[in-house]
């Protein structure tokens, strides 16, 4: 069984469950991060437990720019952002997690280090599965 890159979190699942109950309104998905704490010495990503609070190494965190359903059913739901060709040069960025209006981390991923050079904005996009 290969151990998921990507969750959402403990506390993210359970503003869903209270939402569903009616004791809660979901705040909104704000804001992207990025980090260079992904990765285990070899390179390896972590695996990633839904435990995760914030990232391991949060670098920045930044607006969303736009959001899309990707599949008819609209089920699934890709959160975008942009790094600035000036932003993070010379990261090897690992992580990346979505925030919720409250500031919580709703979403994890882990994957391979990315470098990010001078000069070259990098777009970024994480896709809310349910």
């Amino acid at each position: 069984m290969v151990a998921a890159k990507g969750v959402i979190t403990v506390v993210g699942r359970r503003k869903l469950c209270k939402a569903h109950a009616g004791d809660l309104t979901l705040p909104k998905i704000t804001q992207m991060a990025w980090g260079d704490g992904g990765v285990l010495e070899d390179g390896t990503p972590k695996k990633t437990t839904g435990e995760e609070t914030g990232l391991y190494n949060l670098l920045l965190k930044k607006d969303i720019e736009k959001h899309t359903y990707t599949d008819e059913a609209q089920t699934t739901c890709r959160y975008t952002a942009t790094l600035a060709a000036d932003e993070l040069t010379g990261k090897e960025i690992s992580e990346m997690g979505l925030y919720d209006a409250d500031g919580e981390l709703i979403a994890y991923r882990t994957f391979l280090r990315k470098g990010k050079d001078a000069d070259i904005p990098q777009i970024y996009d994480m896709d809310e599965i349910f």
